[in-house]
């Protein structure tokens, strides 16, 4: 069984990206792992090469900038890298997204397992997403609970959108549990190194119309964030101890805005029913295979 991992990345540095983290945390589960690499305005390639690993094929990928709508260069380029994967597995890592070594012999059991299955096209993941410091989590229902993140080549899936999730023609793949999860760091930074990730981003959307509104950049609190109280993967341990600002919850509801007041009601309205309404799924979920 051959895997690949891919991923696309620029400008890693200045936008406090865990680039070399992301990678390094499924190394031992793929057989090679292709980097889409465009343009960058700092050291992102020597990131990438000090890993030194032959498993990595870098190639360059040009972004145009001009390109401003609905983040559709994410999923563009992220099609650019998944088309040179070889692998009868395709694994996509996101730059801020990283793997738990823990989950790895389950993954194996996964690919393992679903391998001649043609009607399993992709593995779901769980999401654990950090929030404002490496000890917080959002749980809210505007962050995604699941997606996937690993695609069987021959089912034809391709990147949609701003490469969140994948289509398979015009549908949602078909796609059983991985039995493991992806740890998100995109929202943990320094403040400043958050507010300019948050504008380097929103101009794939809407150009650089609303610049000003990032500077300063102050992390909120909000409904749905909880302390972390598990282990993050070895790979993030250097980050983790070496986080230099802090951001702690506040209890009761000061700060809250009208989102967190829905998401309050949502997860009451879920509790009561045991379903959640309105949840935007990637995927459909196959049953008893």
């Amino acid at each position: 069984m051959f895997v690949s991992g891919f991923t696309v990345i620029r400008n890693a540095e200045l936008m406090g990206y865990p680039i070399v983290q992301s990678i390094c945390s499924i190394l031992h589960l793929v057989d090679e792992f292709v980097v889409g690499l465009g343009q960058s305005d700092d050291k992102t390639r020597l990131l990438i090469e000090s890993i030194k690993n032959p498993k990595i094929k870098i190639f360059d990928s040009f972004w145009d900038t001009k390109k401003t709508v609905g983040g559709l260069i994410l999923s563009e380029k992220t099609n650019e890298a998944l088309a040179k994967c070889k692998g009868e597995w395709c694994f996509y890592l996101q730059a801020d997204e990283v793997v738990h070594e823990n989950d790895l012999p389950a993954l194996r059991k996964a690919l393992e397992k679903h391998r001649s299955d043609d009607q399993v096209e992709g593995l779901l993941f769980k999401y654990i997403h950090f929030y404002g410091a490496y000890g917080v989590v959002a749980t809210a229902r505007n962050w995604y609970r699941n997606e996937v993140r690993i695609v069987k080549r021959k089912a034809g899936a391709i990147s949609v959108g701003d490469a969140q999730g994948f289509r398979v023609g015009k549908r949602k793949p078909f796609v059983m549990p991985s039995e493991a999860s992806i740890y998100h760091y995109g929202w943990v930074k320094r403040p400043e190194v958050m507010g300019e990730k948050n504008k380097l981003m929103n101009r794939w959307w809407h150009g650089n119309r609303y610049d000003n509104a990032f500077n300063g950049f102050a992390y909120q609190n909000g409904y749905g964030l909880k302390y972390f109280n598990s282990t993050h993967p070895k790979v993030m341990k250097e980050l983790v101890a070496k986080q230099d600002w802090k951001f702690e919850l506040r209890k009761g509801r000061q700060g809250w805005g009208l989102r967190d007041y829905k998401n309050l009601v949502s997860d009451l309205v879920e509790n009561a029913t045991g379903y959640r309404f309105g949840e935007h799924k990637n995927f459909v979920l196959l049953k008893n295979r």
